[in-house]
């Protein structure tokens, strides 16, 4: 079976042992985690998990329903990269002569619409938000000009599909009911 990149969405108490808990589902069966984002959700005392990883579907299968065998675990979900709208963060510092001069560096952070956050004397944080390939191509792109520091969020990502985590719950809470 072909591997394709999935994301997982994992909503759960706020527990302590959790994340480990989630993490060793995946360590257990050699999946490697792309990313992983972790936030409040929508609904007070839920959080959600955001994994990223590159699998067969039947291995997500498994996995989700390893992952819904914890107790603390609300709800778990997966979706392909064609149902989901998703972005990441990506922060860069260069010197800030390479960019107050005017030349390729400051025309590669126009093109690719990214943000200063702060101008230093010594340098400068610049922020672009998109797909993970874009950001890439940024770091790509300001790589010969000296990068002093890079770091890139996970990916955080909202299902298109209109099920929201309150309706999951409801249906969840009927069945409780009967």
């Amino acid at each position: 079976m072909e591997k394709t990149r999935f994301t997982i969405s994992v909503f759960t108490e706020d527990v302590v042992g959790i994340l480990n808990r989630v993490s060793i589902i995946f360590t257990r069966r050699k999946i490697n985690v792309e990313s992983i984002a972790a936030s409040e959700s929508e609904i007070k005392g839920i959080y959600r998990y955001t994994i990223v990883l590159t699998e067969t579907e039947d291995q997500v299968k498994k996995v989700v329903g390893q992952l819904e065998k914890q107790v603390e675990v609300v709800k778990a979900v997966f979706h392909p990269d064609a149902e989901i709208v998703h972005q990441e963060i990506a922060l860069y510092k260069v010197k800030t002569g390479v960019l107050a001069s005017g030349g390729n560096a400051e025309k590669i952070v126009r093109f690719h619409n990214a943000r200063v956050l702060s101008v230093e004397t010594e340098f400068t944080v610049i922020e672009k938000t998109g797909h993970k390939e874009e950001t890439q191509q940024l770091f790509d792109d300001l790589k010969p000009f000296g990068i002093l520091e890079f770091v890139r969020s996970g990916r955080v990502a909202i299902t298109k599909p209109m099920k929201t985590l309150s309706s999951i719950v409801e249906s969840l809470e009927e069945l409780l009911k009967k």
